[in-house]
């Protein structure tokens, strides 16, 4: 427990104080660049940009500094401490880093280019095409190197499913990375709702006594503290791709390894409601060439519709926190 609390604060500290000189060298660079700027794109979402219009000079990639630090901090303590499981660490640090790789892209164009609406980067169809094969390899990866190969569902028991678990694992991967990044936009929505998810698996990898599991979370949350007082209300820097991509799928992962595939979507149940939200929209829009909301995901369609920002944020971590404690009392009760 010592170790533990000692990796939050350490983190926290290092993330604080590294947080104001990277959002100055995020200025430097957005005014940089934007006085370099064509003529700018017709927008896709017009009525999303209207409502983030007094977002357009907040830098966004914070996420990139927090990946860099998770990395550090955990690689560091697999050299200084023999105990770590190095296997579940290597799963965990590639889904960050090859998930955050992936939506540095989008990161990277926001800042040297002028955007409008949301998808950018490397294309909607691209960027799923990457997500799947990145998902497939980590899900190999806790298959063959982790060697878990079963899913528990509460009531019902425990089912070996063998390689089936590479497919399903891989949704849960996709799901979640998508979700995540869905999530991310209102200050302080989508890294207060992590925030919650952690703690209720903290107490998850601290029962099943997982200290590698237990210290990558430790590490996540403290890094996650100070980031989330640069980002709430009014927000000082945004997440960005590079963080959303990589902390949704990381937080599938940590679900997978601690084997509560139905506690990871019940404890991230305010993720699976945002997405969700989004998805009907989308199928609306392919299938009956109309919308069933002015605007999706919820959150947004809440904003459009007169709530608070700051209301709205409050409200959905409340509700975040109960979906925790019961993905939480399930976990605990099926041993």
């Amino acid at each position: 427990m010592t170790q533990l609390l000692g990796l939050v604060i350490l983190s926290f500290v290092l993330t604080a104080v590294l947080m104001v000189p990277f959002i100055d060298l995020l200025f430097s660079l957005k005014r940089r660049f934007e006085n370099n700027q064509g003529e700018e794109k017709k927008s896709e979402t017009p009525i999303h940009d209207v409502l983030m219009k007094a977002d357009e000079n907040t830098p966004s990639g914070g996420g990139i500094l927090l990946v860099l630090i998770l990395i550090v901090l955990s690689a560091g303590l697999s050299f200084l401490n023999p105990l770590v499981d190095r296997v579940s660490l290597k799963i965990l640090l590639f889904t960050l880093l090859s998930f955050g790789t992936l939506g540095l892209a989008d990161d990277i164009k926001y800042i040297l280019t002028r955007r409008k609406g949301k998808f950018l980067g490397l294309g909607r169809k691209k960027m799923l095409l990457v997500q799947i094969i990145l998902a497939f390899v980590i899900a190999a990866m806790l298959y063959f190197m982790g060697g878990l190969n079963n899913i528990y569902i509460w009531g019902l028991g425990n089912f070996i499913i063998n390689w089936w678990y590479i497919p399903l694992s891989a949704f849960v991967i996709i799901s979640f990375a998508n979700a995540y990044n869905i999530s991310d936009g209102l200050d302080g929505l989508s890294a207060g709702l992590l925030l919650i998810c952690l703690f209720a698996f903290l107490a998850i990898a601290s029962q099943k006594l997982d200290l590698t599991l237990a210290s990558f979370i430790g590490i996540w949350i403290g890094a996650l503290f100070a980031f989330l007082y640069f980002n709430v209300w009014p927000a000082r820097i945004f997440l960005g791709d590079a963080g959303a991509f990589a902390f949704g799928a990381t937080l599938a992962v940590v679900g997978l390894l601690t084997g509560k595939v139905l506690a990871l979507v019940i404890i991230g149940g305010m993720f699976v409601i945002i997405a969700f939200s989004s998805l009907i929209q989308i199928f609306s829009k392919k299938i009956f060439k109309k919308k069933i909301f002015p605007l999706a995901p919820f959150h947004m369609y809440l904003k459009y519709i007169g709530w608070a920002e700051p209301k709205i944020v409050m409200r959905f971590w409340l509700a975040q926190g109960m979906f925790a404690i019961l993905g939480l009392w399930l976990a605990l009760i099926s041993k």
